[in-house]
């Protein structure tokens, strides 16, 4: 794949919010990846025209000459394609909050990916993934498969289990807490390396070191550091202090489930809710916008919503009040931040183009890294990148602190996407028992009904909402 200039790059689920995000990330890095084309694809063709016209709107303010396009089939998309991003959501932005109203009803914190609005997340795109991954395979089996889609980490084993497609899973997390433990230490990001442990959305930082000498103590022992490396009040710090880990931003749904809820139910919703609310107001105002072809005023629009999203993460969960109604926004170019969304996405595939190979943490197949987990199982983990090769980097086993935590998700992900392919509310039931945020029996049954739909005559048929 390497020193090409005609590249094509697709993104299925291109109606999605950020995939304007995207687009300028690709743009930016256009001759680095040899990118000629982007082509993106949503089954809601109203939502994607606007993403399409957002897009090409941020490349004329940019510059540059990358195409970009929406296809009206999957087929367009994907053929002869060299990179395919993978960003569906089966159920809309809708669907994730009526998942997480569910689960505030049943005695759960809601959230996209963990416990049970996470689990009816996987349950109801690992098909559709799937598919998506064998339609790679057949119309562009030398692409790569990057994938966002969650929950990434389950996702990310149910095509590496059932289709031939080269997949790796991307999330930003990692990344963003190594940069604040840098930003933390007063340090340049490069000269800080971290050990890095776990799942997507369940991993831990066990050790930093800045040139070679180890800094972890120092930073696990300053309580105003620790506070700094989150962007909302997350967890107790005599808590990071007796783990002698450094938990990622999502432990807070297993570390302090009783406190989300409270938050949400004081609050009287769930951050899937007030997105909802908040991409509504951005698609009525960038369709006037361009409709009335005042491309730089969308732009504009699209950066502050950026920046009042990214603001406003973590708070209601951690804090109880309603974040976008108390004007909470970030005040930065969020097109050229260091880290998140695109940036990861652009890492990746630079690197896999052997433009800029890299230490990169990212969802992969264990193949002995981690040692307490066989080696099919999908770990987020740092690997070396470079021309069509992902090598994970071998791992020290499991803290004791952590090892049932992270054995238990797996079993749960080896449940759930059985379950589907069994079609199997039994199926589903178990996962939700397996599962560690979840594990009781009794209140499955009525989480599985409200989630997914009601059973079938015979008990044991998992039906989709």
């Amino acid at each position: 794949m390497n020193g090409r200039t005609d590249r094509k790059i697709a993104l299925v689920g291109g109606g999605g919010v950020r995939s304007p995000l995207v687009v300028f990330g690709v743009n930016e890095a256009a001759e680095a990846l040899g990118a000629a084309e982007m082509v993106l694809f949503d089954p809601d063709r109203e939502r994607l025209q606007v993403m399409v016209d957002l897009g090409n709107a941020i490349i004329r303010r940019s510059g540059g000459a990358l195409r970009l396009r929406g296809a009206t089939s999957i087929e367009d998309t994907i053929d002869g394609a060299d990179f395919v991003l993978n960003s569906i959501r089966i159920g809309g932005i809708a669907g994730r909050a009526a998942d997480e109203r569910v689960a505030i009803e049943h005695g759960y914190p809601g959230q996209e990916t963990t416990g049970p609005a996470g689990v009816a997340m996987g349950l109801r795109t690992v098909s559709a993934a799937i598919e998506y991954a064998r339609q790679v395979e057949r119309l562009a089996p030398d692409a790569w498969l990057v994938n966002f889609t969650n929950p990434a980490g389950l996702i990310t084993q149910a095509v590496n289990d059932h289709s031939k497609a080269r997949i790796v899973g991307i999330c930003d997390t990692p990344t963003e807490l190594f940069h604040n433990i840098a930003r933390a230490l007063g340090e340049p990001f490069e000269d800080v390396e971290c050990d890095y442990v776990g799942l997507n959305h369940l991993g831990w930082v066990r050790g930093v070191r800045v040139r070679g000498e180890e800094r972890i103590d120092s930073l696990i022992d300053n309580e105003e550091l620790l506070r700094s490396l989150y962007l909302a009040p997350l967890f107790d710090t005599a808590m990071i202090r007796t783990l002698r880990l450094i938990p990622t931003e999502y432990l807070f749904f297993y570390y302090e489930r009783r406190r989300a809820l409270g938050n949400q139910r004081r609050q009287g919703g769930s951050r899937g809710a007030e997105i909802g609310k908040l991409n509504d107001e951005l698609f009525a105002a960038l369709r006037a916008r361009l409709a009335a072809r005042q491309g730089d005023e969308a732009v504009d629009i699209y950066a502050a919503y950026l920046n009042q999203r990214s603001g406003s993460y973590m708070k209601l969960e951690a804090e109880g009040g309603s974040a976008f109604d108390h004007g909470v926004s970030l005040d930065v170019d969020p097109f050229r931040v260091a880290t998140g969304y695109h940036r990861i996405a652009i890492d990746v595939m630079s690197a896999l183009t052997g433009a800029k190979p890299a230490p990169i943490v990212v969802n992969t197949r264990n193949r002995g890294a981690v040692p307490d987990l066989p080696d099919e199982d999908v770990v987020e983990t740092l690997c070396d990148i470079s021309l069509d090769r992902i090598e994970p980097r071998k791992l020290a086993p499991l803290p004791d602190e952590v090892a049932g935590l992270v054995r238990s998700v797996k079993a749960y992900e080896r449940a759930a996407i059985a379950s589907v392919l069994d079609n199997s509310r039994l199926g589903a039931r178990k996962a939700m028992l397996i599962h560690p945020a979840i594990g009781e029996w009794s209140p499955t049954a009525d989480l599985i009904d409200a989630l997914m739909g009601h059973p079938s005559e015979d008990g044991d048929c998992l039906c989709h909402r």
